[in-house]
């Protein structure tokens, strides 16, 4: 266990998948992280490279050739290296190997940096190309809260509040893969939270305009609020009947029910040159 820390947080990171595992108040002790149980879900904040989501048959081609990925890919089960750490901050790193490119036909170097400052964590990623030619991925987060976080309260005692008010379709998954849309958040700010949210799946949402998500209480002064400024797509979902919420920022996205599986079109895939390097953070501020 990888453990940052400072006068106000505890946070645990481990080596595989460079994946969180506690993030811990240190004046109320109150844990934020989702513990993984895996009765319900045994991950708590899986990192979601090269692909988000599902493929279609979990096959994509690319330049004629077919190859195979499971949902949200290889990363989160991989082992990182620690590459920089100090008492608030660390790097991890995942560079592609003989076994990424039998499934993924591109060199690269994923990098996870997470720091501390005050109550606020922040978890960046840096893509490096490796390669001669261009590399084609998608990434995202996928941390789960407690809900509650505190004892005595409920589940549908919290609700998720946008910066700003919304008007968003939610986008269907059938099959895990991305359907039709149907009317959601019409000028709303404020989504409840209820075990029956999530009966058909992800609430999946395309292009908020808000940079702020909260997760908050009429009953408790204790919550979080994630900055997801600057990525284009959001998952919000629970297993059933879980305790916990996942909050999760996407640069990328399933593939559509009829998608043609050519990894090129695929909504959300992102190009990067020979070279280049990309990099987006979110951050999480827990009070």
């Amino acid at each position: 266990m990888i453990i940052l820390e400072n006068d106000q947080l505890t946070v645990g990171i481990k080596s595989t998948g460079a994946e969180l595992q506690s993030i811990v108040n240190k004046r109320t002790e109150i844990e934020y992280l989702w513990h993984g149980d895996p009765a319900y879900w045994g991950k708590r904040a899986p990192i979601l490279f090269p692909i988000v989501g599902t493929l279609r048959d979990n096959v994509y081609r690319y330049r004629g050739i077919p190859y195979s990925l499971s949902r949200h890919g290889f990363a989160r089960d991989m082992e990182f290296t620690l590459i920089y750490q100090n008492k608030n901050s660390a790097s991890l790193e995942l560079r592609s190997s003989d076994i990424t490119l039998h499934h993924y036909p591109f060199p690269f170097i994923l990098r996870v940096h997470y720091s501390l400052e005050g109550n606020q964590l922040t978890n960046q990623y840096e893509v490096i190309n490796t390669g001669n030619d261009q590399l084609l991925f998608s990434l995202g987060g996928h941390p789960a809260f407690n809900v509650p976080l505190e004892r005595g309260l409920n589940y549908d005692d919290y609700y998720l509040e946008f910066s700003e008010p919304e008007t968003l379709p939610r986008w269907n998954l059938e099959g895990n893969l991305i359907a039709k849309e149907k009317p959601f958040l019409i000028d709303e700010a404020i989504i409840p939270l209820s075990h029956k949210l999530f009966e058909s799946d992800a609430i999946v949402l395309k292009q908020p305009k808000s940079d702020k998500i909260s997760l908050r209480s009429h009953k408790s002064e204790h919550g979080l609020t994630m900055t997801i400024q600057g990525f284009p797509y959001l998952g919000i979902w629970a297993a059933p009947g879980a305790p916990f919420v996942c909050i999760e920022p996407w640069c990328g996205l399933a593939d559509s029910v009829d998608h043609n599986q050519e990894l090129e079109q695929k909504e959300g895939i992102m190009f990067l040159g020979a070279g280049e390097q990309w990099e987006k953070s979110w951050s999480l501020t827990c009070w």
